[in-house]
C-alpha cells in the first residue's frame, strides 16, 4: 500500500480552502477510502460546509475529524487563524468501520456485534470536552471485548466542538475502528516531571485530598514544591500538577491532573479528578527540558519499532499546553518528529485532552503511525 497524502490550507474562505487542499493532493487514487480532517476552531461553524465540499470532490472517501485550537500539518503548527489539514489513504475495504455516537456498547451503534468476532481492533476517536459523560463512555469503549486499543483526543475550541464520522455527529464518542488488517504502532510522551516521592491518599472526599501519607495534604504539597513556592502558593497554578500513577503499569506511567484549589485553613488540596483512599499520587511540574527529553525517548522507541517499514501516515494529538508553550514558537514539537522519524504524511491537532490506550491524559502527546 502507498503512503497517504496530506494537504493544508490557511485560506479564510471555505471554497478556496478546499480547492487549495485538493490541488495539493493532486490525483487521488480511486482506492483511497478514508480521510482525516482537522480544522482550526476558527472554522468550527463552517466545518459541515467544508465536509460537503470534500465529499462532493472525493465521493469515495469517508471522513473523520474534529476541530482544534491549533492544527498540525507536516512539521508545522498553526495557531490563531483559519486552517484546514486533511489526510487521505487507502485501506482494505473491509478493514474499518466508522463509529458514531458511542454511548454504551458497540451493538448499540451497530458495530462488531458479539456474533461477528473479527479479532483485535484499534479505535481512533474524538470526544466532546463539554460532555460530562466522556470519561465514562471512554472507559466503556476501552472495555469492549472487540477493542484492543483506543487512541484519539478531545476537541478544543473557543466555541463549538463539532466532530465528524461520515457526517457531523452529536453526543457520544465518534471516530473509526480498524481491524487487524491495518498495521498501527503508537506511543505517548508526557510533559510533566515528578518532583517528589509517591504519596498515598489516606483520606479523600470526591476530588479533595484531605491527607496524604496521614499528613495534611497541603503540608505534603508544600514539602514537595519547596520553600520558595510554598511562600506564594499562587505561583503553583499552571506549573505544579497532581499525577495519578496507573495501576499495573510497568513503565511508571501516570495521568496528569490540574490542581484546582487549595484550602489553607483546612490544609486541603483539590485536583481535577476523583480521589480514593489508598490511591497513589505524585506532585509534578511542567518542564520544557523534561518534555523534550521524554519526547525524544518516545520517538527513539517508535523508530526502533518501525524499523525498515514505510510509515504510510501518522496522526499526532498533543495538548494545548505543549507546542509553542513548552517547545518554542517555531513548531519545534513537530520538527522533533521529523528529525527522528524522517518525513512522512502527518496531521493532527492540539487537544483539550489526549486519549492513549483508553485513558484520558493531559499535557501529553500521542503519536499514531500507520504502517
Amino acid at each position: 500500500m502507498r503512503q497517504f497524502r496530506i494537504a493544508c490550507s490557511e485560506h479564510d474562505e471555505e471554497a478556496q480552502m478546499v480547492a487549495e487542499c485538493l490541488q495539493q493532493l493532486g490525483q487521488v487514487s480511486g482506492l483511497a477510502n478514508l480521510g482525516f480532517l482537522y480544522c482550526s476552531d476558527f472554522l468550527a461553524e463552517r466545518i459541515e460546509r467544508i465536509l460537503h465540499r470534500l465529499k462532493d470532490a472525493l465521493p469515495g472517501i469517508r471522513w473523520v475529524g474534529t476541530v482544534g485550537m491549533g492544527i498540525c500539518a507536516g512539521d508545522r503548527e498553526i495557531y490563531d487563524q483559519a486552517a484546514l489539514a486533511i489526510m487521505v489513504g487507502e485501506f482494505p475495504a473491509d478493514s474499518f468501520q466508522l463509529l458514531r455516537e458511542f454511548k454504551s456498547n458497540l451493538d448499540q451503534v451497530g458495530i462488531f456485534g458479539s456474533e461477528q468476532p473479527m479479532g483485535s481492533r484499534f479505535a481512533f476517536i474524538h470526544a466532546d470536552p463539554t460532555d460530562t459523560h466522556t470519561a465514562q463512555w471512554l472507559e466503556q469503549l476501552a472495555n469492549e471485548p472487540a477493542i484492543a486499543f483506543v487512541n484519539g483526543g478531545v476537541s478544543s475550541s473557543r466555541g463549538a466542538n463539532p466532530r465528524i464520522a461520515g457526517a457531523v455527529v452529536g453526543t457520544g464518542l465518534s471516530g473509526v475502528i480498524f481491524n487487524a488488517q491495518v498495521s498501527v504502532t503508537t506511543d505517548h510522551t508526557q510533559g510533566c516531571q515528578p518532583i517528589g516521592p509517591v504519596h498515598h491518599v489516606t483520606k479523600a472526599n470526591s476530588n479533595i485530598a484531605i491527607t496524604l501519607d496521614n499528613q495534611p495534604a497541603l503540608e505534603v504539597l508544600k514539602t514537595d514544591v519547596g520553600e520558595v513556592l510554598s511562600k506564594d502558593l499562587r505561583r503553583l497554578g499552571g506549573y505544579i500538577f497532581a499525577a495519578l500513577p496507573i495501576q499495573g503499569s510497568d513503565t511508571g506511567d501516570y495521568l496528569v491532573r490540574n490542581l484546582i484549589g487549595i484550602d489553607k485553613e483546612q490544609q486541603l488540596v483539590a485536583v481535577g479528578d476523583r480521589l480514593q483512599s489508598g490511591q497513589r499520587l505524585i506532585f509534578c511540574r511542567r518542564d520544557g527540558n523534561s518534555a523534550r527529553e521524554d519526547m525524544v525517548k518516545m520517538l527513539l522507541r517508535m523508530k526502533k519499532r518501525v524499523g525498515e517499514r514505510l510509515i504510510r501516515g501518522g496522526i499526532y494529538v498533543t495538548c494545548l499546553g505543549r507546542g509553542r508553550h513548552q517547545f518554542g514558537e517555531n513548531s519545534e514539537e513537530l520538527k522533533l518528529i521529523t528529525q527522528y522519524l524522517g518525513e512522512f504524511p502527518l496531521i493532527g491537532y492540539f487537544a483539550n485532552g489526549e486519549i492513549y490506550n483508553g485513558r484520558l491524559y493531559g499535557y501529553t502527546g500521542v503519536l499514531t503511525l500507520f504502517l
